[in-house]
């Protein structure tokens, strides 16, 4: 607690924004008047009292003097460090300040009281923690700075009073809060308020030292990365001067290799916007790697590069008749297109209204047949380069038309790609499975395509990553697929549909003698001299162990044969050289797996029963052979109606209905008991139930099936029949008759019932197929029943006769 005591007459010394604490002995500069006048007053007094000269160390702060000041003892007057004149005094005690008084000298002369402060002894419990810990933050902070001695000072302190006024000399102490520290007469409350100051201020020091850490840490990174780029700089410049090469910056390279590239004009323009950028940019900026990829892409493409087409029209059809046979419409198409181009390239027509002379053709057709490698063929003929874009599976448009280059990892769509890969403006690009492209939350691919495709737009096309226009129209684009329905309406409208329906048997046997037999005995090891094949054996597998529209299965079959050839001569069980015959497969890799209806015996035959007719269809794979069964039900069993099975689309359930009431309607006059068909339901039935079917094309099939059973007659084996019939009977044209004469002929049939409309697709059928059909056009369904029913003999079904 504090006391006050007799009031003193003192001189006051003044301090401005300076506190001086009991305890505290500060050296004052004489040379200042208010400062000397107190001490010359000071010493005056003395003279009449005995002891040292006293002062009254008052605060004044912004002019206003502190309420408290402190007793201070001229210890010593003489000259400072630097030789003023100086005195050094020693602070005693607190004092209150009064009212003003007279005295010697110049000075002004205060009444003061002299505050005593006392601590009970002991040290309460707390006032004692509180002791331990000032000094334990005073020491921490004292060992930071390296003070030791001063350490020790602190420590044998053991006074309250002299201990929170001994934080008066702490540095980081403002004005106010010494001030704080005088006015406040409590030891105890003066030493918690001196520990608190302190404990903030070590805290700051921490965050501040934490701050200085991570700056410095900083720093140092940045002056090492400054160093290791110097270094790999100079390395650079020493390999350059090693090579001959000559120095410069590295956007002054881009900015050279742009200027020297020899670039469309307002492509030019946009690489050296990009290389200004690049300038500007720091090293540490992401976009700097962004605009550096741009613009080797933007380098890298062969702008001005093209390649000169082959203009020997009859040595293209030569190098396309060598690599494959038949595909007699491509390449009359190709063969087309190089003539063309020839023209025009002799009257200076090459570029019409900024557009060159590209091609887009779809090839459609079953697996098989030699789409794909049809596409690298073109490119031998016309001395172009090749390139192949798979595009089954793609569902993201950013793979056609590129990414935005803000996204990390963006690259060019497919399509630049494709052009850069093959070095030149004028490849042939073949888009694969074209019809296996899928759209989902990404986009549509297929949409992204239309502008590809468009031979009035595609010389301006736009990838978002490369965002300049990209000239497409030299290049010839052939885009495969395998179901024509599956590619959209208007991307199919802006290709010209070329198609491929499969090959004939004599087809395949040319094929399998000079293209597939060559490779699969390279693959086997095995030489021409050692394992021949003949012809007859080469029909065989075409015929009786594949049904296919294109040679996969049958090259499989010919490697398989070969195979099994040289293993039994490593057994030593077969000698080389070796001729396979048509007798020698069946020993070698078993027994046919498709034997023709005609072949078999007539009891076995699906058409020796009435109510089972033979159609014909299309299916992704080409042409097949379709047999529906048709069947009464029970009269005790009161089925009624129609059933369909074999997992039938909409179309063809719609198609079995009209062919039931078309027999209801005209039963009489076909002279059939239509009775039945209402008494007892009726039963269509298309084997394969796990494969979908639909179409309006087994129409006719199902007319005659149901007719069969209803006229106990049966369907000739040897005949097959398509068309889309209708309540009044006429037959209506249909599609893919050509694929569906080529099955027709594989498996065995000889009389085949077509729509008279689609008598014109004859023309696309090859010769040596009609030579062995009996191709029959018809108009109405009663023509299709009197070919395909086999007449009656006294009112049962005669014998099936057996095709020659």
């Amino acid at each position: 607690m504090a006391t006050e005591s007799t009031p003193l007459a003192l001189p006051v010394l003044p301090l401005d924004d300076e506190v001086v604490l009991p305890g505290m002995v500060v050296p004052l500069d004489l040379s200042d008047s208010e400062v000397r006048a107190a001490v010359e007053a000071a010493q005056a007094a003395a003279r009449a009292e005995p002891g040292k000269p006293r002062v009254l160390l008052v605060p004044r702060v912004d002019g206003t003097y502190a309420g408290t000041g402190v007793l201070g003892t001229v210890e010593q007057v003489g000259r400072l460090a630097d030789g003023d004149p100086g005195a050094l005094i020693r602070g005693r005690d607190r004092v209150r300040i009064g009212a003003g008084t007279t005295g010697p000298g110049a000075a002004l002369w205060v009444e003061g009281t002299r505050i005593d402060a006392t601590v009970p002894e002991p040290l309460p419990g707390h006032v004692s923690d509180l002791v331990k810990e000032y000094k334990a933050l005073a020491t921490a902070w004292l060992r930071k700075r390296g003070a030791w001695q001063v350490v020790d000072r602190v420590q044998a302190i053991d006074d309250v009073s002299a201990l929170a006024d001994n934080s008066g000399y702490s540095p980081f102490l403002t004005t106010d809060q010494k001030v704080a520290l005088l006015e406040t007469t409590d030891p105890v409350a003066r030493l918690k308020l001196a520990t608190q100051q302190l404990r903030d201020h070590l805290a700051e020091q921490d965050v501040a030292e934490t701050i200085a850490k991570d700056v410095q840490e900083g720093v140092d990174k940045q002056q090492r990365e400054f160093l290791l780029r110097r270094q790999l700089e100079a390395v650079r410049k020493e390999l350059r001067e090693l090579n001959g090469e000559q120095e410069g910056e590295e956007s002054d390279d881009y900015r050279a290799r742009v200027e020297a590239a020899g670039l469309p004009e307002k492509v030019r323009e946009a690489a050296l916007k990009e290389v200004d950028k690049l300038e500007r940019s720091s090293d540490q900026s992401p976009e700097g790697s962004w605009i550096r990829t741009w613009l080797d892409t933007v380098l890298e493409m062969p702008w001005n590069e093209r390649t000169e087409d082959a203009y020997d029209i009859r040595g293209a059809r030569a190098v396309l008749d060598a690599e494959h046979a038949g595909l007699a419409d491509v390449k009359e198409r190709i063969t087309e297109y190089l003539a063309v181009r020839k023209r025009r390239g002799d009257r200076g027509l090459g570029v019409v209204g900024g557009r060159r002379g590209g091609a887009v053709l779809a090839l459609v057709g079953p697996p098989g047949v030699g789409k794909t490698s049809l596409g690298e063929s073109v490119a031998h003929a016309m001395g172009r380069t090749f390139v192949r874009v798979a595009l089954g599976g793609v569902r993201d448009e950013a793979e056609i038309r590129g990414h935005r280059r803000t996204y990390v990892g963006a690259l060019p769509g497919r399509i630049v790609r494709a052009i850069k890969e093959a070095g030149s403006m004028n490849p042939v690009v073949l888009l694969d499975e074209i019809d296996k492209v899928g759209s989902d939350f990404r986009g549509d691919p297929a949409a992204a395509l239309l502008e590809v495709l468009d031979p009035a737009q595609n010389h301006t096309f736009r990838d978002h990553y490369l965002e300049v226009e990209l000239d497409l129209s030299d290049v010839v684009f052939l885009a495969t697929a395998n179901v024509l329905e599956a590619i959209p309406e208007a991307l199919l409208d802006r290709m010209e549909l070329v198609r491929l329906d499969g090959y004939t048997e004599d087809e395949k046997v040319v094929i399998a003698r000079d293209h597939l037999l060559p490779r699969q005995l390279e693959r086997a090891g095995l030489d021409a001299d050692e394992v021949t094949v003949d012809e007859g054996a080469l029909r065989r597998l075409a015929g009786e162990y594949t049904r296919e529209a294109g040679v996969r299965t049958l090259e499989r079959s010919v490697a398989r044969l070969l195979r099994k050839v040289a293993a039994q001569h490593e057994l030593g069980e077969r000698e080389l050289p070796f001729t396979v015959t048509a007798d020698d497969l069946r020993d070698l890799i078993g027994r046919p797996h498709h034997v023709p209806e005609s072949a078999q015996d007539p009891a076995e035959r699906r058409t020796a029963v009435p109510g089972v007719a033979t159609g014909l269809a299309v299916t992704g794979a080409g042409g097949d052979v379709l047999y529906v069964e048709a069947s009464l039900a029970d009269p005790e069993t009161g089925a009624s109606g129609l059933t369909l099975t074999g997992q039938l689309g909409d179309v063809m359930k719609e198609s079995a209905q009209i062919a039931l009431s078309f027999l209801r309607s005209h039963g009489a006059e076909l002279e059939l008991p239509v009775g039945d068909l209402k008494d007892r339901g009726a039963h269509i039935h298309f084997p394969a139930g796990a494969v979908p079917k639909d179409g309006p094309s087994a129409g006719v099939t199902m007319t005659t099936a149901l007719a069969s059973l209803l006229s106990g007659r049966l369907v000739r084996t040897d005949v097959a029949m398509t068309g889309e019939v209708s309540l009044t009977g006429r037959v209506l044209p249909i599609g893919g008759v050509k694929q569906k004469l080529l099955a027709a002929h594989r498996a065995g049939i000889t009389t085949v019932i077509i729509p008279k409309r689609n008598e014109p697709d004859l023309d696309d059928v090859p010769a040596e197929v009609l030579d062995k059909l009996d191709v029959h056009a018809v108009t109405d369904v009663r023509q299709v029943l009197e070919l395909a029913l086999s007449p009656a003999v006294n009112g049962a079904a005669p014998e099936v006769p057996v095709a020659a």
